[in-house]
């Protein structure tokens, strides 16, 4: 069975740093695309970052500059830094077999998420 599990959030003051790590079991995460999400409450969910196939990175204006994604050791690791309060939601990793030098517009595998909470 293929799974993802996000781990390392928690509480962090504004300011901050937090790293995400996701970690695949059944498959090999260094042969996949990997994107970060979260969903913050009352709010769609959103686009953080990725990582293709190819080590190829991407990241939104939203977050450009503060965080960045890595690839070692079968895991992809979400590096949070100058958190805000706004950054506060719940968030996941996803997979994609994707042989590309882009990441895929949709993904197939999921993990449950994890809670990042930014606040004095």
């Amino acid at each position: 069975q293929l799974q993802l599990v996000e781990s390392g959030g928690g509480l962090v003051q504004p300011g901050g740093s937090l790293r995400l790590s996701c970690e695949a079991s059944g498959f090999s995460l260094d042969l996949y695309a990997v994107g970060w999400f979260r969903r913050a409450p009352g709010k769609e969910r959103e686009g953080i970052g990725c990582i293709s196939q190819r080590d190829n990175r991407y990241y939104p204006r939203s977050v450009m500059g503060r965080f960045t994604i890595d690839r070692t050791n079968n895991m992809v690791t979400l590096h949070m830094a100058s958190l805000k309060p706004e950054d506060t939601a719940v968030y996941y990793c996803a997979a994609k077999y994707y042989h590309d030098l882009n990441c895929p517009a949709e993904y197939d595998y999921w993990g449950q998420g994890t809670q990042v909470t930014v606040s004095s």
